[in-house]
């Protein structure tokens, strides 16, 4: 593998050791059950492709099925696996931030001997935080994976393809685990997953803009923050401290909740941006929602029972270190997405119908805004008015 570490403000080849040490084994199967399950997963990810573009009608600037390209790449993971393609596109999102706090960093007097020490301690939280998030997530659409790169193989491999384009991320384990767990048909759940993570690959396969507009938004929002190392860490203490202390600062949050790092380390230009990429998150991922939900009656025999089984499992609580680091890394906001996002495309739809809603996917101005996405009227009527009048 090409290494990716290196005298920076993260060991990230530390990261992937740590995260890898520590991330819990996934469930015990035998060499030709994984065999299968990769198997099952890749041909799911393929019917979905068809299943998702019928259902939404999104195939691209011609507007008809033969307007897309089929196969693009699918990688069926393990957790170690999930870790390494995910240190890389986080490098490759933090470049220009990290390479800011470096260059600050390094005219600081013994700012060499600074920048090793500190790289390494920060590998090591790094990892920590990836061996937490490499158990839970069933499956991504890898938006910002570098434009060429070597990945390790995990239970299979997909061909290399445009990694520039996206790539489809299926966490094998993680899909055995939680089926398991909820004790619902095997089949159905794993193309249910799929059917889900094929909507976000949908979704940036046929709407060319939207990716850059995000990383640009990202980009504008790495951009304000402060790069003086220092204060970046006295941020995420002050955050901590938020989390254990239980305050949310009078924002109206539930006791306990406390702030999350993604809130706590921003000026006020980042808030305006943070409420911007949060109203295109819950909008892409209410949308996979809607989707799934919206497919699944007519390939997963049994989507009721799974759905309603997911849904306690989201909205119950785990142990208390669990809920901590949850809280922490901002991923109860997450969930609130899945479900205003799913509201929101769920009312325009029942109002203006497939095609009214895939205006939204004309430009960056007609995307939602954060008040739009609790308001689905508010975004009908300046979208809907203006293009009709």
């Amino acid at each position: 593998m090409t290494s990716i570490g290196g005298a920076e403000m993260v060991d990230w080849n530390l990261a992937v050791t740590t995260a890898t040490r520590l991330v819990r084994p996934g469930p015990e199967v035998s060499r030709d059950e994984a065999r299968a399950v990769v198997s099952e997963l890749r041909r799911h990810a393929r019917s979905s492709e068809e299943h998702v573009r019928s259902f939404t009608q999104m195939y691209g600037a011609g507007g008809d099925p033969a307007s897309y390209e089929h196969g693009t790449p699918v990688l069926v993971v393990d957790r170690p696996g999930w870790i390494k393609a995910n240190v890389a596109g986080f490098r490759e999102v933090l470049r220009p931030l990290l390479d800011k706090m470096q260059a600050r960093r390094s005219s600081l007097p013994g700012g060499a001997v600074l920048g090793t020490v500190g790289g390494k301690v920060t590998g090591v939280e790094v990892g920590a935080l990836l061996s937490f998030l490499a158990s839970r997530v069933l499956g991504q659409y890898e938006t910002f994976a570098p434009a060429t790169r070597e990945l390790p193989a995990g239970p299979a491999d997909a061909a290399p393809g445009d990694q520039r384009a996206g790539r489809l991320l299926l966490v094998a384990p993680n899909i055995v685990h939680v089926e398991r767990e909820l004790d619902v048909e095997p089949h159905d759940f794993r193309l249910w997953v799929c059917l889900h993570e094929e909507t976000h690959r949908t979704q940036f396969s046929a709407v060319p803009w939207l990716r850059d507009h995000i990383e640009s938004e990202i980009q504008e929002f790495l951009a304000e923050t402060e790069v003086d190392p220092v204060t970046l860490l006295e941020r995420v203490r002050e955050a901590a401290q938020s989390l254990v202390s239980g305050k949310g600062e009078g924002d109206g949050r539930p006791a306990g909740e406390g702030l999350s790092i993604v809130e706590i380390v921003q000026t006020p230009a980042q808030r305006e941006i943070l409420a911007r990429l949060t109203a295109v998150m819950s909008l892409l991922e209410g949308h996979a929602d809607y989707v799934m939900d919206g497919v699944g009656p007519d390939v997963v025999p049994s989507v009721a029972e799974i759905r309603e089984k997911f849904q306690k499992r989201r909205a119950s609580g785990a142990g208390r270190l669990d809920l901590a680091l949850r809280r922490l890394l901002g991923l109860d906001a997450k969930l609130r997405q899945y479900r205003e996002g799913e509201r929101f495309v769920r009312a325009v739809v029942d109002e203006v119908g497939m095609d009214g809603f895939n205006r939204i996917w004309t430009s960056p101005n007609t995307l939602p805004t954060k008040t739009e996405i609790a308001k689905p009227a508010d975004w009908i009527a300046r979208v809907h008015r203006r293009s009709d009048s």
